[in-house]
């Protein structure tokens, strides 16, 4: 056993470190013998020394074993997706009920809003009954009995990269990608997945602003996952606007029971359906991508999907009738109004629309905050939209919504706007 000092200085004086030093180390994270000092040094000596994939790997590895690692024994492939997140990102909603009708499994771990990008789990919240935190057994029945289920972290499961994240949440080290890397897969390790699809956003609304730290995110998750013995490709995916034209916990809620219902907006259903594609293939269910693209058309078409997302919102304690009537169990804002501009719209700030939703209280500043799930925009105006409507706002008050009017019109540039470019732009898979 290596003492915790011996390691962060190791680390500090830039060391490659064994899989075994790494693992006492998160080892004595989770029990205890590594004190929230040392977590924190050791998380700023990788942060600034950085990490090689042998390295990631076996942190990741670690991270994973120190809680539950489920096992599953169904008929299909356990599959899943993840994000690193966005402005109108409603994907999770009606992808894993899409999956789960063409005969995937999708135990879906997801969390809450991170800064100004919206989280599938506050989403979930909205919704009336809904048990976004199940216990394990609730959870695997469900998702064996339905198809999907779509979850928070539980306590059992990646517990190491819980206490972590919270150190480098205050300690400035949140933004190395071997740390981010590390989390993100410890969780999806974790959920005994046979397949991942991984969605890097980049552009004015995503975390990662330019396409080359895109693409140095997507390669280390990539090579690190398929390193750890999980298939994993990547796709990085535009956000210089927001996916869908909605944006907020409950409005999106309504906006996923709208697609499966039949309204598709064309670039949100573009990358849906590249995300469930590569997921289908990856487990086998299609022997490739357009075979794959034709059987989830066909899921929605047939209702399928929509009839699985409904038994999963029932399955989890929600109602059984919200895709038949979800105006009556969303909430809806005392205050909804239109925000018009005449012109052609040019750019759109994303990031400050998903501020603005954070100001109307659809969002934290704090941890502990709570959401309003009524508020947020709907009907968003896309660059080359010449409609005159910017968006909706939806509201608590007044004030409130003079707020966010100004925000929106402020988030708006109109003008001549250049073609948008592709929705999916880059595909990262495994090196041979």
């Amino acid at each position: 056993m290596r003492l915790p000092q011996e390691t962060i200085r190791r680390k500090r004086d830039g060391a490659t470190l064994e899989p075994a030093e790494i693992a006492d180390f998160i080892a004595g994270l989770t029990d205890g013998r590594v004190g929230e000092g040392q977590a924190a040094a050791f998380a700023m000596a990788v942060f600034f020394q950085g990490m090689s994939i042998a390295e990631r790997v076996a942190l990741t590895q670690a991270m994973t074993r120190s809680g539950s690692v489920l096992a599953w024994n169904l008929s299909g492939p356990v599959l899943d997706k993840h994000s690193t997140g966005g402005i109108g990102d409603a994907v999770s909603l009606v992808l894993a009920p899409m999956v789960a009708a063409c005969g995937g499994y999708v135990p879906m771990i997801s969390g809450r809003g991170l800064g100004h990008t919206g989280g599938t789990l506050d989403k979930l919240a909205i919704i009336p009954g809904y048990d976004a935190t199940p216990d394990l057994d609730r959870f695997r029945r469900v998702v064996s009995e339905v198809g999907c289920a779509i979850i928070g972290q539980t306590a059992d499961l990646a517990p190491a990269d819980r206490r972590l994240y919270a150190i480098r949440d205050v300690t400035g080290t949140v933004e190395s990608l071997d740390l981010i890397t590390a989390s993100i897969l410890a969780k999806k390790l974790a959920a005994g997945l046979d397949g991942l699809v991984m969605d890097v956003k980049v552009g004015s609304g995503a975390f990662m602003a330019g396409i080359d730290a895109a693409r140095a995110l997507a390669d280390s998750i990539v090579a690190v996952a398929n390193g750890a013995g999980l298939r994993t490709v990547a796709l990085i995916t535009d956000m210089d606007a927001p996916l869908a034209s909605a944006a907020g916990n409950g409005l999106e809620v309504a906006y996923a029971v709208d697609y499966l219902a039949g309204r598709r907006e064309p670039r949100f259903h573009a990358v849906t359906l590249a995300l469930a594609a590569e997921m289908l293939v990856a487990g086998g269910l299609a022997p490739d991508l357009d075979a794959a693209a034709t059987k989830l058309e066909a899921s929605l078409a047939s209702g399928r999907a929509a009839e699985t997302f409904s038994r999963m919102v029932a399955a989890l304690g929600g109602p059984a009738d919200l895709m038949e009537h979800p105006t009556r169990h969303l909430p809806a804002a005392p205050v909804i109004r239109q925000v018009r501009a005449e012109g052609k719209v040019a750019r759109v700030a994303t990031r400050a629309i998903g501020l603005a939703v954070i100001g109307l209280g659809g969002g934290r500043t704090r941890p502990e905050d709570g959401i309003d799930g009524r508020v947020g925009f709907s009907e968003l105006a896309r660059p080359g939209d010449a409609s005159g409507l910017l968006g909706i706002v939806h509201a608590a008050d007044a004030a409130a919504a003079d707020r966010a009017e100004a925000a929106l019109r402020a988030a708006y540039s109109l003008g001549e706007a250049a073609a948008e470019g592709p929705a999916v732009i880059e595909r990262i898979a495994p090196k041979p």
